[in-house]
Parts: C-alpha cells; structure tokens; sequence
C-alpha cells in the first residue's frame, strides 16, 4: 500500500515537473509564448502548446522574436541580418583618410573612421595649415580639427536577409563640429606714410555643419568619400570681419554666419 501511495507522489512531481519545464519565446512587443520548440528553421520557429494536441503545431516569423529561452536556461538570441554585427565579422572597420585636394588650397586633411555597429561611425579629421600649395602667398600655418558622428542610410524597405553591401558603405547624414587656429601674413594700409605695413594675424574659427555624402568602399580596402556640408560659422581675428576660406571649411562675415563645407576623400581601410 506504502508502494503504491510513493508511486502515485513520483507520478505527479513527474507530471508536474514535465509541464513546467516549457521553452519560452520572447517576442518584440513582450509577449511570452510557454511552449515546446520542434524546429528553428532559417525564417520561422515551429513550436507546440501544452494546451493543444501535440499534433497541432503552430509557427513565428523569426522577425517578431528576440530569444528563446530554452527549458535548461540556455538562451538563444535573434537580430536581423541588417543590423547584426556578426554579419560583418569580415568586414573591416576602420579608414585612414587624406582629403584628396587640400594641398591644392594650402593646407593637408588626414582623416580616420571606425565602425560601431551596423549604421553609425565616428569621425575624426586633422588638417594641417600650411602643408601644401600656397596660392594666395599669405604664408598660414596652424591646424583644424573636424569631430563627427556618422548615421549611415538603411533602406527604405526590407527584404528578407537583406545588409549592408559593407559596414561603412553608402550614404550618410553627419553632425560635425570643427575648430580651427591658424596665423596668416597681413598688410595694413597706414595713412599717414602712405604705404602698407607687412604683421601677422591670428584667426580662430569653428562651425557647427550638417554634412551629408556618400561613401564607397571597393574590395574591402579601398574608400571613395564625397561630402558637402552646411551650418553655422564663427571666425575672429585682428580684423572686424574675418569671413572667408578658413582652410577646412567656408565661412559668410560676421552679419550672416553661414559655413560651408565639400570635398572628396580617398582612404585605406585595415581591421
């Protein structure tokens, strides 16, 4: 009878055991789905519930998933192709820069970027004044600095298994502030000998731009980038208006602070 009696007790932690030991599916608007895992196909999840017959199975769009989280506590996490930086393990991450045609305009751009994850990089730009032709003969020297934070455009539209052709390929919308010091030869006309006299000015500029362009990137080491970019200027010196080329950018006189920005970059990438 005592047999019998610790038979029917095992019986029922067994019963009772074996329903609560479930997987459980976690999908994006929060639900959970206590259920029983069959298969975990390349697009869906099949799965049965405790309350159906066994024979009823039912199926999820991996898409609306985030995990599962599996009846010995393991968990097994789902991102789209998109924005899963696995996807890009292969891809390398970061450029060095030089800015094609500014020892043109007389001074040199080098440039580095580095990927954070799947449509966002940051930006960090060094121009050296001076470095290059000097076609005003004004004889500057100084630097500028440029710092940017990178949204790289995502399709309008997904398709299924759809990426980025590279982690830091296409178009693109950046914030970017710049500042720059730099001193330049200066004539002043003095009326009284009637001739000019030769000094050296000191110009302090920054902006503040909405820089938007397009980058390419060919075989995983070589990048094109072409940009332009618009925004709020600010330029001091000896004299009252200091408006003008400031090597890295463009800036309108004081009465209207307005700064552009373009230019076109080569880089090199590595890992």
């Amino acid at each position: 009878m005592r047999s019998i009696f610790l038979l029917a007790i095992a019986s029922v932690l067994l019963f009772f055991g074996s329903a609560s030991a479930q997987d459980i599916i976690m999908k994006k608007n929060n639900e959970l789905i206590k259920c029983k895992i069959k298969e975990i196909g390349l697009d869906e999840i099949k799965y049965t519930l405790p309350e159906y017959s066994q024979d009823v199975t039912l199926v999820i769009d991996k898409d609306d998933i985030i995990k599962i989280i599996f009846e010995n506590g393991k968990e097994m996490e789902f991102q789209k192709p998109m924005t899963n930086p696995e996807t890009y393990a292969d891809n390398k991450k970061n450029i060095l820069k030089i800015e094609f045609l500014s020892p043109l305009s007389g001074n040199t751009t080098f440039g580095y970027e580095r990927s954070l994850r799947p449509g966002r990089s940051i930006e960090a730009n060094l121009g050296i004044i001076g470095l290059g032709i000097d076609p005003s003969d004004d004889n500057a020297g100084g630097v500028f600095i440029k710092m940017g934070y990178k949204f790289i455009k995502d399709p309008d539209f997904y398709l299924r298994g759809m990426r980025y052709a590279h982690i830091l390929k296409g178009g693109y919308i950046k914030p970017e502030i710049a500042l720059g010091l730099y001193g330049h030869d200066d004539y002043n006309y003095d009326q009284y000998s009637s001739y000019y006299e030769e000094g050296r000015e000191q110009i302090f500029s920054g902006t503040i731009q909405l820089v938007f362009g397009k980058q390419w990137v060919y075989d995983d080491a070589f990048a094109v980038d072409m940009y332009a970019g618009v925004g709020y200027g600010f330029a001091s010196g000896d004299n009252d208006n200091n408006g003008g080329y400031h090597y890295g950018y463009t800036i309108a006189d004081a009465s209207f602070p307005i700064a552009f920005s373009a230019g076109l970059k080569i880089g090199y990438l590595f890992k």
